[in-house]
């Protein structure tokens, strides 16, 4: 048996439906809204679960994310550990990030914002673009299925695309950086910033001051990964100053983005609720069916969280 702990009612309700279609050899129940016994349950396909829920069900044997990300299931201290936890993934989530990750980009070199702000105040005004995608380097510090997934996008608009990750990486049309001793090099030939790094202690934190000092000047920054990448004071002394000439946000610390946080008027930042990767549910849900299917066929599992690497 298959449960799932969705964001709503409404929302289990659309996943069992999915599901029952897809996985139609898998009995699906609605977390708390269908009766369930604990010891029925091999899977749990989940988004933000109770502390400790994970741990009491004693016949599980398998967790999935519904999102890309699991430090919603990894904050419990009691998380079932010795199972396999598989993040969302899926073909329409990485062609969404690269969607995204293009249109930020475009939003960023044709004054997407600035055009907004004069719509808003019925002024019609040349905005020029100081380049063409054809005079800029995209940077994407994260190198894996989604960020690999951008660069034939960017390379069709133009820029010339470079990427950054902990190990090398061999991406089609992507110049590749690695390491710690080869960031200041990539950080320099950054004209636009795109962060789709994990989320781990290593990189909470590491878009800050000093790593946007070492961005070109007039540079911008995406970040469509997570909040706690980004220190947002750094960045908007960094816009203010002039050294940053944009940024688009998708993620943030506290979600949703609190009324009161400076983000909102900003200028020059573009604020998006953190939709960059959501795909369709009935495609997530084949994904879920397609990562059941190969778990008791015995096949390795796509998307496999590593407790050591933090993603």
């Amino acid at each position: 048996m298959l449960v799932v702990k969705a964001e709503g009612r409404r929302a289990q309700q659309e996943w069992c439906e999915h599901l029952t279609t897809l996985a139609p050899w898998l009995a699906i129940r609605s977390h708390g809204f269908e009766e369930v016994r604990d010891e029925d349950i091999a899977y749990a396909l989940a988004w933000d679960p109770p502390p400790g829920w994970l741990a009491s069900l004693p016949n599980l044997k398998m967790v999935i994310s519904i999102g890309a990300g699991v430090d919603h299931i990894t904050q419990d201290p009691s998380w079932p550990r010795h199972l396999p936890l598989v993040r969302m993934g899926g073909e329409e989530i990485g062609q969404r990030m690269g969607e995204y990750v293009a249109w930020a980009c475009l939003n960023l070199l044709r004054n997407g914002q600035g055009f907004a702000r004069l719509q808003a105040e019925r002024r019609w005004k040349h905005l020029p673009a100081a380049n063409t995608a054809r005079d800029l380097t995209v940077g994407i510090m994260g190198m894996g299925t989604l960020g690999a997934r951008a660069v034939p996008m960017l390379q069709g608009l133009g820029y010339t695309v470079i990427g950054w990750s902990r190990g090398r990486k061999t991406v089609e049309g992507a110049e590749s950086y690695a390491g710690s001793d080869e960031l200041d090099a990539f950080l320099a030939r950054s004209d636009v910033l795109v962060c789709l790094l994990p989320s781990t202690p290593e990189t909470s934190g590491i878009i800050n001051a000093g790593l946007l000092t070492r961005l070109p000047a007039g540079a911008a920054v995406v970040n469509a990964a997570r909040g706690a990448h980004l220190v947002v004071p750094d960045l908007i002394a960094a816009l203010d100053s002039g050294h940053l000439s944009g940024a688009v946000l998708d993620v943030f610390d506290t979600e949703p983005l609190p009324e009161d946080s400076p983000l909102w008027a900003h200028p020059k930042v573009t604020v998006t609720p953190h939709v960059a990767s959501i795909a369709r549910r009935r495609e997530r849900a084949r994904f879920v069916a397609g990562v059941i299917a190969d778990f008791e066929a015995g096949r390795p599992l796509p998307n496999l969280y590593d407790p050591i690497r933090g993603y």
